[in-house]
């Protein structure tokens, strides 16, 4: 804005540069749905890590393949997950602590998420509150200990609350909010609940009142994992995350398979999220071995993972042999998807989005092996179908050996026939999306076309000097146009502003040549 001058002498005025930095989203963030111990049902929660993995879900569970899933993805590289804890039959532990009130009744906890687990909790009350020794203490107030009665459990000690809703310390309210074990359970009554007997000797605590009735269920079904779009649940719980780039769903039993409706509409999900299905191959092809390629060409098609949306999928076949630490280090078969999204994340890590996840560097960490072997004039037949083959060689070992999309089929041919192609694509539109909001309700004219000109032609010459595009210089290698041509004046009446992007993708060199010659002796004339 122009100063408006008052007074003889020197202004400075400070112009803005009309840059505006646009940051590339992150690429490698997996969410992962299935059945877990505990915690948060339907509820989507990022960890960074296995072992926050361990403490609100629980850990490994021999009934969950998504335990076994999230281990690989951090084992193979994985960085930050979204976890979608989903239920069938679940109950949750209750603890009832009797009170003096008249009527008789009780302060009813319990556990704070469904699941067998809460039937390892106790716990204790005293009256060595704030006010114990004066002379008309508060006959509100008690102090709850509720602990995990296991080796290395929790334990939290909650001092002064009381059933007094009016109070600050209201024992609904402090649970809610600082409690991870329990939650008040119905009303609060009137009275507080009888102080537990001191155990003997002295200073070693009080009794404690058992939880009771958790249930972890039956089975996932489908019912479960599609869960309903209006109410958010399932795997529609992903719509409350800003942000995730990988899913993987593995099947509700060992063994089992992840229904294809629930795939078909997680694909559909995760191209409105722009993000990747990683897709694991029915346990039906490898049954038997020799037949196993055989049957993953005929049986590609009756997936029906197939049209547009298939561009945002990927299929990996075979299983994978696993240690079952619950087994006692028994080999069992394991679908590959979160091995695939920790490959996925340190290839991202090492080398970016735009490098294909697959070649001897794309190794399968903690991998037996490979469920079925397969040759080369195998993986010839199921690679130009589209189908991600995962093999194991001698020094390499086990390996993902594919690169390509649900609409990588050579008859296809889509442009994004390979998942690094695609993954790009997708880097490109989430960051361009987040970055060019401040363009909304700017005057719509040559000003502000040049600014998008700079800012998103910026962030593309960024990623070319990271190597994510084809050519040598940044005419040859990405395209940004925002003008006149681009917008015109029905545009501009319409509101609407174009910018016109486009890179030239580096794709991978699945086929290598090696020419051999032999020169013959030359004659000197």
């Amino acid at each position: 804005m122009s100063v408006q001058p008052t007074y003889p002498g020197v202004y400075v005025q400070e112009i803005p540069s009309g840059v505006r930095t646009i940051v590339g989203v992150a690429t490698s963030i997996t969410a992962f749905i299935g059945s877990a111990l505990k915690g948060p049902a339907n509820q989507p929660v990022t960890i960074n890590s296995y072992s926050d993995f361990e403490r609100t879900f629980g850990g490994l569970w021999v009934k969950s393949m998504m335990g076994y899933a999230v281990k690989d993805f951090y084992l193979n590289g994985g960085s930050q997950a979204i976890i979608v804890r989903i239920e069938n039959g679940t109950t949750a532990s209750t603890i009832n602590l009797p009170t003096l009130g008249s009527p008789v009744g009780a302060l009813s906890l319990r556990a704070a998420s469904n699941g067998i687990w809460g039937n390892k909790l106790k716990a204790s009350v005293n009256y060595q509150t704030k006010d114990a020794d004066s002379a008309v203490p508060d006959n509100h107030l008690f102090n709850l200990i509720v602990f995990e009665d296991t080796d290395g459990g929790v334990k939290e000690t909650f001092l002064n609350v009381s059933t007094n809703a009016n109070d600050p310390r209201f024992v609904t309210r402090v649970l809610l909010q600082s409690s991870v074990l329990v939650r008040v359970n119905g009303v609060v009554p009137a009275a507080r609940p009888i102080a537990s007997v001191p155990l003997n000797p002295p200073g070693s605590g009080f009794t404690s009142v058992a939880a009771a009735g958790g249930s972890d269920g039956i089975d996932l079904t489908s019912l479960q994992y599609l869960g309903s779009e209006v109410n958010k649940t399932g795997i529609y719980a992903l719509k409350n995350v800003d942000l995730f780039n990988l899913l993987s769903i593995p099947p509700a039993v060992r063994g089992g398979d992840t229904d294809i409706q629930v795939y078909k509409q997680a694909m559909k999900l995760c191209v409105a999220k722009r993000a990747m299905l990683l897709v694991d191959s029915p346990a039906a092809w490898e049954a038997n071995a020799a037949n196993a390629p055989a049957n993953a060409i005929a049986g590609l098609g009756a997936l029906g993972l197939n049209g547009p949306d298939s561009r945002n999928a990927a299929l990996y076949f075979p299983r994978v042999k696993l240690s079952d630490q619950l087994r006692d280090g028994q080999t069992d078969v394991f679908v590959p998807s979160g091995i695939i999204a920790g490959v996925i994340a340190r290839t991202d890590t090492t080398r970016g989005a735009w490098k294909s996840p697959a070649g001897i560097d794309a190794s399968l960490n903690g991998v037996q092996g490979v469920n079925v072997a397969l040759s080369d004039e195998e993986n010839g037949q199921l690679n130009p179908l589209g189908i991600n083959v995962l093999r194991n060689f001698p020094i390499v070992g086990s390996v993902v050996w594919g690169a390509r999309t649900l609409r990588g089929a050579d008859q296809l041919a889509d442009d994004y026939k390979y998942v690094a192609v695609r993954r790009t694509a997708l880097l490109i539109e989430e960051s361009l999306y987040r970055g060019t909001q401040w363009v909304v309700f700017e005057p719509n004219d040559e000003p502000l076309w040049a600014q998008i000109r700079l800012n998103v032609g910026a962030f593309m010459h960024n990623l070319f000097r990271q190597g994510a595009f084809q050519g040598t210089t940044p005419k040859d290698a990405y395209l940004v146009k925002c003008d006149k041509e681009t917008t015109t004046q029905n545009d501009i009446n319409l509101g609407i502003v174009n910018i016109l992007v486009g890179f030239a993708p580096l794709k991978p060199a699945e086929f290598v040549f090696i020419k051999i010659q032999q020169l013959t002796g030359q004659i000197d004339t």
